[in-house]
């Protein structure tokens, strides 16, 4: 067995230490090669008004979804070092009271760019948001 660390360990290690995740709630369901599925549940704090989820929370979910695919490769990381440049988030529908699991796939790996494609979807599977982000790493 090795002792090199690759972009999964990473990941496994940062997600459940990160006061952000953690404060939000995000669970990692599943890491894989370029793909990554995390899941945001319904808790008071995401809240806007009501029962509505602040699409804050939402672009969030999209954010790390899509950090965590970028990640998942089982190289060695050239630096543990990586940042969003880019993210658009188009909001299709209200998540009320749910939970929202969020699917990610890294579209395009560059050198130290990867573009990411994201959905997010509630507990009925319908789609409430899709997100691009453009994650570099290093």
């Amino acid at each position: 067995m090795s002792d090199t660390i690759n972009g999964f360990d990473v990941m496994r290690g940062f997600l459940p230490s990160s006061p952000f995740v953690q404060h939000l709630g995000v669970e990692l369901l599943e890491l894989e090669p370029d793909r990554a599925t995390l899941r945001l549940p319904f808790i008071e704090q995401v809240v806007t008004i009501g029962e509505t989820i602040h699409g804050g929370a939402i672009a969030s979910l999209i954010d790390t979804t899509a950090m965590a695919a970028a990640w998942a490769t089982d190289q060695a990381p050239a630096s543990m070092r990586g940042t969003t440049v880019g993210i658009t988030v188009n909001y299709l529908a209200a998540a009320n009271k749910t939970d929202l699991v969020a699917r990610a796939r890294v579209v395009r790996r560059g050198r130290s760019l990867c573009h990411v494609d994201v959905e997010v979807t509630d507990s009925d599977e319908l789609l409430v948001a899709k997100g691009l982000v453009t994650y570099k790493l290093g």
